[in-house]
């Protein structure tokens, strides 16, 4: 089996890519203004070497990553913080999710109701919230060594509904709905039950801020997707940005599955690769590493292999909730996942030979793949 070349798929089922003027044309419009540069295709091997472009604006080093799996829902970028500076004051009308690519900085908040600021630090791997109507401000606490961040948000979508890039930016202040005190938007995490439809394990954490990702050892066993993994689910309070992380052994693989456009996967500690594909359609191989993101275009098969002599971690950022809970139903489950028994046999073969090249063997069972109802070992943490 042959795999597709990035640039062959992209010419076949993804021509919005090219097409500025298109459906997703204020964004895109957006973007070209500010003179940044744009990364496409499916993935960014690693999110600390890729080419960035100084944005006046707001005075700091970055780069869109328009890749193909987002489908116009949601925006990723990538923000480099000199040494020592701290970016312009910003506030935005939506909701972003920030993952800490390297560097130690400092975050301070606030917003016209109340006076009084919140900071925090963060580091290599920390997650946090910027919370929309709420000012935000960045600084790099370092001298000697930039800080790099990964941007999450669904502002394509919403601009689609309004128009107007100047409504989004430095706009007027409108009270959280649940009332949260600006004081109280950092504090600790606190697990919590899931709501109707979530799916999922259970394991579900609550907060604005996690401070490494990498070692975080709230992870359980559970889920469906092999491989005796262990998973967590993140909710930031008051904000419809969701996510999950997931854990899972050296030399094992997960199942495949599908599910809706828009899903940003990165990786915070680990070595493998992912293969994308459509049904019945060729093979993407996408390599990974630490920092390395990418993204499964809609309804497109995808699978998760570690081929690193370590677990390796992958954290999720989920596309909007509506979509979100669709994919989640039972029913919805059954038929997006393939089992083991049941893969087409180029997806061990695959797993072996790459293993094969780094001297190791696979750790897959073989019972798990005569059995779908094989219950795995959880993964040690």
């Amino acid at each position: 089996m042959r795999l597709a070349t990035e640039a062959e798929l992209i010419d076949r089922n993804e021509s919005w890519i090219r097409n500025p003027a298109g459906a997703f044309g204020i964004w895109d419009r957006w973007v070209a203004s500010t003179g940044v540069p744009v990364h496409e295709g499916y993935f960014v091997p690693d999110m600390r070497t890729i080419e960035l472009g100084w944005w006046e604006e707001r005075k700091c080093n970055a780069a869109f990553l328009k890749l193909a799996g987002f489908e116009g829902l949601c925006e990723a970028r990538v923000t480099e913080i000199p040494p020592g500076q701290t970016m312009p004051p910003l506030k935005l009308a939506v909701d972003e999710a920030v993952y800490v690519v390297g560097g130690r900085a400092l975050t301070t908040l606030w917003n016209e109701a109340n006076q009084r600021t919140v900071s925090f630090e963060w580091q290599d791997n920390s997650l946090f919230l910027l919370p929309r109507h709420h000012y935000h401000q960045l600084s790099n606490v370092q001298g000697e060594r930039p800080a790099r961040l990964f941007h999450y948000n669904y502002l394509p979508l919403i601009m689609m509904g309004i128009p107007d890039p100047s409504y989004f930016f430095n706009g007027p202040f409108v009270p959280p709905v649940d009332g949260t005190e600006l004081a109280g938007l950092y504090s600790e995490a606190k697990r919590r039950e899931p709501l109707s439809g979530e799916g999922g394990s259970g394991n579900i954490w609550v907060g604005n801020f996690f401070p490494d990702m990498g070692a975080w050892d709230k992870l359980e066993a559970g889920g469906n997707r092999g491989a005796g993994a262990r998973h967590v689910g993140i909710c930031f309070p008051g904000s419809p940005i969701t996510g999950h992380m997931a854990y899972f052994g050296s030399r094992t693989y997960k199942k495949a599955h599908r599910h809706e456009p828009g899903d940003a996967i990165v990786i915070p500690s680990g070595e493998g690769f992912s293969v994308l594909w459509p049904e019945g359609r060729e093979k993407i191989f996408v390599p990974w590493q630490e920092r390395s993101v990418f993204v499964p275009p809609n309804q497109w098969w995808h699978q998760h292999f570690n081929v690193g002599a370590q677990p390796a971690r992958y954290l999720a950022f989920h596309v909007i909730p509506a979509l979100l809970t669709y994919s989640n139903r039972a029913e919805s489950v059954a038929r997006n996942q393939i089992e083991y028994p049941d893969e087409d046999p180029w997806i061990r073969q695959t797993f072996e030979k790459e293993l094969a090249r780094r001297g190791l063997l696979s750790l897959m069972p073989d019972e798990a793949y005569r059995d779908p109802k094989y219950q795995w070992k959880p993964v040690e943490l």
